[in-house]
Order: structure tokens, then C-alpha cells, then sequence
């Protein structure tokens, strides 16, 4: 039985939430070792516990072993159209090495999905890339389903979506 525990973090954890996340986020992108925070990390409180996002967090015995969020989606990809629906990006799923192929990353995410549905979103949305080991077949194993591949050698961003029932 697993010992993790998932919940929203606290206004006390923000940041090593934070860190936590940019640590990750720099480890898998080394291109990102001199950029700044982004928006979302860097106003954290009003992002995700303030705002419209949503940000859980998994512990065991009180160590931060894996995250998860979702911010509004912001119409910055112009070949997808979600205009006039409410949909949401999930973002930042890191989970520590030693924690992976658990079934820790399903439970985040379904969690997540479930707050998304209590929130009354439509559709989840994300992009990942192909380079992430086992990312594109775990988020379709959640249900999601590629919509757009973009045609760049290095990227190929992966663009999926999930519908929510109303």
C-alpha cells in the first residue's frame, strides 16, 4: 500500500514547491539551467492557490516526492481553437526517480482531473515531447489523445487533449 499523501501544498511549503519543481524542470530541459522562473512558479500563491490554477503535491512521511498543476489554457498554440470552452493545461507532473512506475503519477493525475471536474472544466489540455521517456503513452493510458504533432526536429511537441463529461 502506498504511503504517499496528496494534497494542495501549503501557503508554508510554496517554496520548496517551488524549488522542487524548478529543480525538475531544469534537470529534464538543461537549455533552461540560466532562464528565470516562469511566470506560474514565480507568483506561485496567486497562480495556483489564489488564481484559477490548481496545484497538488504527493509526500511520504512529509518528504515532497511529486507534483502536479493545471493553469487556464491561454490560447498561445493558434492551431488549436478552444475558444468559448473552459479548458485548463496540466502542467509541471514531476515525480522523484525513485518514486516512479508506483502508480504515483496516475493518482496525481487523477485527482487533478477530478478537481478539474469540481471546477467545472471541460477540457484538459498539454504538450509534451518524445524525448520524455514513456510520457505520450502514460498521458494516453490517462485518456488523453494526441491532437497535433508539430514538425520540428528537436521538439516535436506533442499536443493532447482530454475531454471531461459534462
Amino acid at each position: 500500500m502506498p504511503n504517499w499523501i496528496i494534497q494542495s501544498p501549503s501557503r508554508t511549503a510554496v517554496g520548496e514547491v517551488v524549488a522542487f519543481v524548478d529543480n525538475a524542470r531544469r534537470e529534464l530541459f538543461p537549455v533552461l539551467a540560466n532562464a528565470p522562473l516562469p511566470t506560474d512558479l514565480a507568483h506561485f500563491e496567486a497562480t495556483y492557490l489564489d488564481g484559477e490554477g490548481c496545484f497538488l503535491e504527493a509526500r511520504d512521511q512529509g518528504r515532497l516526492i511529486a507534483a502536479i498543476g493545471y493553469l487556464p489554457y491561454d490560447h498561445r498554440f493558434q492551431q488549436l481553437d478552444y475558444q468559448g470552452k473552459h479548458v485548463v493545461e496540466v502542467v509541471r507532473l514531476f515525480v522523484l526517480p525513485e518514486y516512479r512506475r508506483h502508480g504515483l503519477a496516475a493518482a496525481l493525475f487523477a485527482a487533478l482531473r477530478d478537481q478539474a471536474i469540481e471546477d467545472g472544466v471541460e477540457c484538459l489540455y498539454l504538450h509534451t515531447h518524445p524525448f520524455l521517456p514513456g510520457a505520450i503513452c502514460f498521458w494516453e493510458r490517462q485518456g488523453f489523445a494526441a491532437i497535433d504533432v508539430e514538425d520540428d526536429p528537436v521538439w516535436q511537441t506533442t499536443h493532447m487533449e482530454r475531454w471531461l463529461a459534462g
